[in-house]
């Protein structure tokens, strides 16, 4: 019960600090404010928010608890990270502010027509809410056994509690608050993360200088892995799959985008996201560090206590008797950060594109007009990510971050296969043919994981799958190619 009670404590202080950013910064955000940040907002702290922003809880969780079965392998889709960072720098972006998109799936209908643009833009909506709530459950299973477990309080209602409190801050400022939060949010992780790293490495009689050497030669620590083509930790699967994971799911994510388009011009924003990924490869670091140190603790202190592993680890050790009840509290404010604040990006980012996108409202309607139906979407988003957390707690069978990917090799493969053949091939397209491509590609890719193994001499589909993905709808948009001459069947 005490332990709940600080978590508690600990919980309403951090939102009170949202609360108060949150209103600085909002209160007198319009819907220009809420979608785009109107343009105005400092690429350095767009910069600082981006670095919170591409770790969620399942990152904090599932990241230093996975070092045990794959070692540092995720580094190597890191790395790939960077690359299409660069990417998306210095080919979409530039693309974007062109075109002076609020969301960035406008692209869609410019090139192709209306079906692919609300295509793209439902595709985008049933990844970002499977994907955002995927990694909010983490949080709520963790927050669930320290807190309201010991109180008797049903995961439901724990559910509701923590949707309707990210609901309060991020309804009215948007964007604008968000680099703000999302600052603030980085700020926590990191130094979350830097004390439990010192707090482990001090129990374990280890000085700064002894650290690395002591890192490196634990089982845990492999980075590179160059010998079976077939695995799913080989590095090239995974360096490739992070520049086009990187390029999908950031930037062809309106929920990321958002905030880089926020920036005064394009070249603020290619700093940003440059800047942003790189720094993300020492933070990822950090966690992976900490993930074989939390396992070396237990093992040393712990032992008698069974085998911690995988997404509990990190709780479990945060909060028992050997740790200070500082590290205790720096880990809830690590976790909440990460989660809270991931979750209200994508409630933004939802509200944006399903009220622009799907429902076609824009900043030529009446301010007031569009300011309802923003406040009435951005209400029934989080209406509906309760009820998909609740049933991803009634059927979760699966580590977090594989679950994250998975999804988002299935839903983003599609959007990049669009955004690759508009750009690579200028032909027009039967427009309204396009949602059946963009269906059948991930059926089709489903039937391949699921028989790669048998049908390719043991051969694992694993991260790879987005480029699969993506390869086949553009192939399948080559079957749609139409002559300009040819009347237009859509």
């Amino acid at each position: 019960m005490t332990t709940a009670l600080i978590v508690l404590a600990t919980i309403a202080f951090y939102f009170a600090l949202l609360f108060v950013i949150s209103w600085i910064t909002g209160h007198k955000a319009d819907n220009a404010g809420f979608f785009t940040g109107n343009r105005k907002s400092p690429w350095y702290m767009v910069t600082i928010a981006m670095i919170g922003a591409s770790i969620s809880g399942v990152t904090f969780i599932s990241v230093p608890g996975a070092v045990l079965a794959g070692g540092y392998s995720y580094m190597q889709m890191v790395l790939g990270f960077f690359v299409g960072a660069v990417v998306v720098a210095l080919v979409l972006i530039p693309m974007f502010y062109k075109m002076n998109l609020v969301s960035i799936y406008g692209y869609l209908e410019n090139r192709f027509g209306l079906s692919s643009y609300r295509t793209g833009a439902w595709f985008f909506f049933v990844s970002k809410m499977l994907g955002a709530s995927v990694r909010f459950f983490v949080v709520c299973v963790v927050l669930q056994t320290l807190v309201f477990n010991p109180l008797h309080i049903p995961f439901s209602l724990n559910v509701v509690l923590t949707v309707a409190l990210i609901w309060l801050y991020s309804f009215q400022g948007g964007v604008k608050s968000l680099i703000w939060t999302d600052s603030l949010k980085t700020f926590c992780l990191i130094l979350s993360v830097v004390c439990c790293i010192i707090f482990i490495a001090d129990s374990l009689n280890l000085s700064f200088l002894e650290l690395p050497a002591a890192v490196a030669s634990h089982p845990t620590s492999k980075v590179f892995f160059f010998d079976d083509p077939n695995s799913g930790h080989y590095f090239w699967k995974q360096f490739i799959a992070g520049i086009f994971m990187i390029v999908a799911a950031t930037g062809l994510d309106q929920d990321l985008m958002q905030r880089t388009l926020s920036c005064k011009n394009f070249h603020d924003s290619q700093k940003n996201m440059i800047l942003s990924s790189f720094i993300q490869i020492f933070v990822i670091g950090l966690f992976l560090v900490l993930g074989t140190l939390l396992y070396m603790y237990a093992d040393t202190h712990l032992a008698n206590e069974g085998k911690i592993a995988g997404d509990a680890l990190f709780g479990k050790i945060a909060w028992s008797d050997g740790f200070p009840l500082f590290i205790g509290i720096v880990f809830i404010i690590g976790l909440i950060a990460a989660a809270y604040s991931a979750a209200g990006s994508a409630l933004t980012a939802l509200t944006t594109s399903f009220t622009i996108d799907i429902l076609k409202a824009n900043e030529k309607q009446k301010d007031q007009d569009l300011t309802l139906t923003r406040k009435l979407v951005h209400f029934v988003m989080s209406l509906l990510m309760v009820i998909v957390i609740i049933i991803f707690y009634e059927m979760n069978d699966d580590s977090a971050i594989n679950a994250v990917y998975s999804l988002a090799a299935y839903t983003y493969g599609p959007i990049l296969g669009m955004f690759v053949f508009g750009m690579a091939c200028k032909k027009p397209v039967y427009d309204r043919w396009v949602p059946i491509v963009a269906v059948m590609s991930p059926i089709i890719c489903y039937i391949l994981q699921s028989n790669s193994e048998k049908w390719f001499n043991g051969y694992q589909i694993s991260f790879e799958l987005l480029i699969i993905n993506a390869l086949i709808t553009a192939l399948g948009l080559c079957l749609l190619i139409r002559k300009k001459n040819k009347e237009q069947l859509t």
